[in-house]
């Protein structure tokens, strides 16, 4: 038998660490190759830990709940070939640390220290205070066992899992009515309506607290600051201190778009398509950044650089049950209407399922964020690092304007941008809030920006 070591893999655009959230495996498990180990949170996306091996679990490292840094190692396996028995005298093999990345590359040599500075509260190798509270590796002994019975987890995803340790459920007694027999929030959800029993007490609680009404006798609820919540405060800080942020007000009549919107859902060409304002929005904002392209930029202050982007990764935020995350469509501005819409629909329910990916959330270049959906009429938005402008779209309502001469109800809507002043001058923010607002005003304008 040989004991090799699967390390944390990066699972994203250089992350440095992740969280460990759940462990679907226990010491003496036998799991197959690409069966879930684990769920992992990064910052920016929980994901599905597979096997890289068909083998037996020999220890797992690290407890759930512990920030594991990428390259430290996070099981030990037992798998066929090679022969590292214990010697006679009693003590246990020595794993072979070969910190296997599954998917990313080969083995890299696990006796290279991470690249980042191991900061408190965080576990690397040398964390045996850590290590020494987990369960011993089941040591290997010369008599077969007999053969386990592996008992299959529940088919779900991590945020309906997530959602199920938050509501008490125990998956293993819900019946899944998806494809396949997948478990899915609406199953869970259904459940709790239903005031199905928690889940056994030894089972380890969410590090998120449930929410209480007031008054309901406890005087404070503390919920642990992680994950996306975690990574959110730091990028807003950061940006908040590093980026000088400017804002302006458009308020405008977009009770031509409005009518224009409704007149495309007739068509053919938008039939059972999610067309709405935020569409509408996401195109002005591509044919304006190709006007006024200092708004879809970078500062990159290690190479003291200004990187200018030639596309658009256009950022959508969106409330998802894990937190505020910004989802981007790649290439956005090479989309028309139709494909605009499309791929809208695809990101928000992407993201409100808590499934976007890391590469669907990283490389913006400038973002949307839409406060109208809460009844906001307008906002400063801070910028996500990196880029150099946000516009945030408030909430259409009819008011009096001035028409045709005349005071008349109309639908208006106000439009608030921030921009990173080091990299936009006021004349540029303007003039691309000054086009947002123009083809929205008048959509026929779009025949003379393009």
């Amino acid at each position: 038998m040989a004991f090799v070591d699967f390390a944390l893999p990066d699972l994203g655009e250089g992350l440095t660490e992740s969280e460990l959230v759940t462990w679907h495996v226990k010491e003496g498990d036998s799991v197959e190759l690409n069966q879930i180990l684990a769920d992992v949170e990064t910052a920016k996306a929980l994901v599905e830990l597979p096997s890289p091996f068909a083998g037996k679990i020999n220890k797992l490292y690290h407890a759930e709940g512990t920030t594991v840094l990428v390259g430290a190692p996070l099981i030990s396996f037992e798998i066929e070939g090679g022969d590292d028995s214990p010697s006679d005298s009693g003590g246990e093999s020595k794993p072979e640390r070969q910190s296997v990345l599954v998917g990313y590359g080969p083995p890299i040599d696990s006796d290279a220290k991470p690249a980042r500075r191991v900061k408190k509260g965080t576990v690397s190798d040398s964390a045996p205070s850590v290590q020494s509270a987990l369960p011993k590796a089941v040591p290997v002994s010369s008599v077969s066992p007999e053969p386990e019975v592996i008992t299959e987890s529940p088919k779900s995803t991590p945020p309906v899992r997530k959602l199920a340790r938050d509501l008490g459920i125990d998956l293993k007694s819900v019946h899944g009515t998806g494809k396949n027999g997948l478990i899915t929030r609406e199953d869970v959800e259904g459940v709790a309506l239903n005031g199905h029993p928690a889940v056994d007490a030894s089972v380890p609680a969410d590090s998120g607290a449930t929410p209480r009404a007031l008054g309901s006798g406890e005087r404070e609820t503390r919920t642990r600051i992680q994950g996306v919540r975690k990574f959110t405060a730091a990028a807003m800080v950061q940006s908040a201190f590093t980026a000088p942020h400017a804002s302006e007000f458009l308020t405008i009549d977009v009770t031509p778009t409005m009518e224009l919107i409704e007149t495309l859902k007739q068509s053919s060409q938008f039939k059972g398509k999610r067309l709405n304002l935020l569409t509408i929005v996401s195109k002005a904002i591509c044919i304006a950044v190709k006007r006024n392209p200092s708004v879809n930029s970078k500062w990159d202050e290690a190479a003291q650089e200004i990187v200018q982007y030639n596309y658009v990764n256009l950022g959508i935020a969106a409330a998802t049950p894990r937190g505020l995350m910004v989802p981007n469509i790649k290439d956005a501005d090479s989309l028309d209407l139709a494909g605009l819409a499309d791929a809208l629909s695809s990101l928000v329910e992407t993201a409100k399922k808590g499934t976007s990916s890391p590469a669907e959330l990283g490389g913006g270049t400038i973002s949307i964020t839409n406060i109208g959906s809460f009844g906001i009429d307008a906002g400063t938005p801070i910028l996500n690092p990196g880029e150099a402008m946000i516009l945030a779209l408030g909430a259409v309502k009819r008011l009096p304007w001035e028409f045709n001469g005349e005071i008349a109800l109309r639908q208006v809507l106000t439009l608030s941008v921030s921009f990173d002043h080091r990299l936009v001058d006021g004349e540029q923010g303007s003039k691309f809030l000054a086009d947002v607002g123009a083809i929205l005003a008048k959509p026929a304008m779009l025949l003379a920006m393009v």
